[in-house]
């Protein structure tokens, strides 16, 4: 769309963040040369090169109603101080890219529907239009991803409290999941999978976390986290997990699960219902979307082990101004990740507000004005008149 944007000089693109302790610290050359290759590639319609074979999708839906704006629930919010502009709607552009990385097989699942309204049809009561997004990470074989991909949108919408309180309909359907996918005989309940979802209605979007997946906002460039990873050595997950009777190891979790909360993994847990270290419920986040809410990059922990949340963002927003697709801002984003060394699957899903690619941003040149103070003045007088 905008492949061959012009970078003009007069303007400083705003970049910021590093990859984490594996990052390869390039420089701001490569970066730049980088950039230059996508755009010559984009112009000859070739993908970027040192990709591995890779899952990607991508999808675009546009909001057509402005009667509804998103629903009123407690929980915690975002608002930024340009939410007065109540004329701002939403279009959503998704695109995902999934690789294997060095693990022998890929755990991995993901879910992106850009149009709510239209996949779930007129038989469901949706208040206004919306979109839903889902990474699985899953563990211990693809059993427990497989299951939670292809049904928790259905737990979602059939709860009793959806739609008029999204929050709690989210948090109940997680914990649904957990117990439906116990009870079904065809799996290996063993296997388990961290969840993380993003249900947008309307501007209002409600993103539920259970795990180490990570969902992070970018608005004009800062990474903004919309979810906590949840790692057995966290402060608040360790004191839940002792109170119940578990213990934290090595950052383990009883010494076998890297995750303070997960789906599956019925071997660690007892009786449905009963009091247990690892939990399905998820910790939920709601954000009012504004024109400075750009984009979403949902990822699993194969992406933030190896990259900042920061660092993420203002690669995707830079790829974005480059060529304003999703799905290749995905792909580069793992194509990213690759160069960092990772240990595990990847999974990325870029989801756009806007047709239009990021705006640059300008930083406003300051003029320094210089004074001098009068005994200064002197000096130098006194040096020039011994000149003379």
């Amino acid at each position: 769309m905008a492949a061959g944007m012009d970078f003009s000089p007069s303007y400083t693109i705003l970049d910021g963040g590093g990859y984490g302790s594996k990052g390869d610290g390039s420089s701001m050359e490569d970066e730049s040369a980088e950039a230059v290759d996508i755009m010559n590639q984009a112009k000859t319609g070739k993908p970027p090169r040192h990709l591995s074979v890779m899952r990607h999708c991508v999808s675009t839906a546009r909001l057509v109603s402005s009667n509804e704006f998103g629903l009123e629930v407690d929980g915690i919010s975002l608002n930024s101080p340009s939410d007065g502009r109540g004329w701002f709607l939403p279009v959503f552009r998704s695109g995902s890219c999934s690789e294997i990385g060095p693990k022998p097989s890929m755990e991995d699942k993901h879910t992106c529907i850009d149009d709510l309204l239209q996949h779930l049809g007129s038989a469901v009561n949706f208040p206004s239009p919306g979109a839903f997004y889902g990474v699985f990470d899953g563990h211990g074989g693809t059993d427990a991803a497989s299951f939670v991909q292809k049904n928790i949108l259905k737990y979602i919408i059939e709860d009793n409290h959806f739609p008029t309180s999204v929050d709690e309909a989210l948090r109940s359907a997680f914990v649904k999941a957990d117990h439906a996918f116990a009870d079904t005989r065809s799996v290996d309940i063993t296997s388990g999978t961290t969840a993380l979802a993003a249900l947008i209605s309307g501007r209002t979007m409600y993103v539920a976390n259970a795990g180490d997946c990570r969902a992070v906002l970018g608005k004009r460039g800062r990474a903004i986290e919309l979810s906590r990873d949840h790692k057995p050595n966290c402060t608040s997950e360790r004191i839940r997990i002792e109170k119940l009777g578990g213990r934290v190891h090595d950052g383990y979790l009883n010494e076998q699960l890297s995750v303070a909360r997960a789906l599956g993994d019925w071997h660690m847990k007892g009786s449905k219902g009963s009091s247990c270290p690892l939990i399905a419920e998820p910790e939920l986040q709601e954000t009012v979307l504004t024109e400075e809410d750009e984009f979403l990059i949902m990822g699993c922990d194969g992406l933030w082990d190896v990259m900042s949340s920061q660092c993420a963002v203002t690669i995707a927003r830079k790829e974005l101004m480059i060529h304003n697709d999703p799905e290749r801002c995905s792909r580069e984003l793992v194509r990213q990740a690759l160069k960092c060394d990772p240990s595990d699957n990847l999974t990325v899903i870029v989801v756009c507000f806007s047709l239009d690619p990021p705006p640059r941003i300008e930083i406003p040149k300051l003029r320094v004005r210089r004074s001098i103070s009068a005994e200064g003045l002197n000096f130098l007088k006194g040096l020039l008149d011994g000149n003379s």
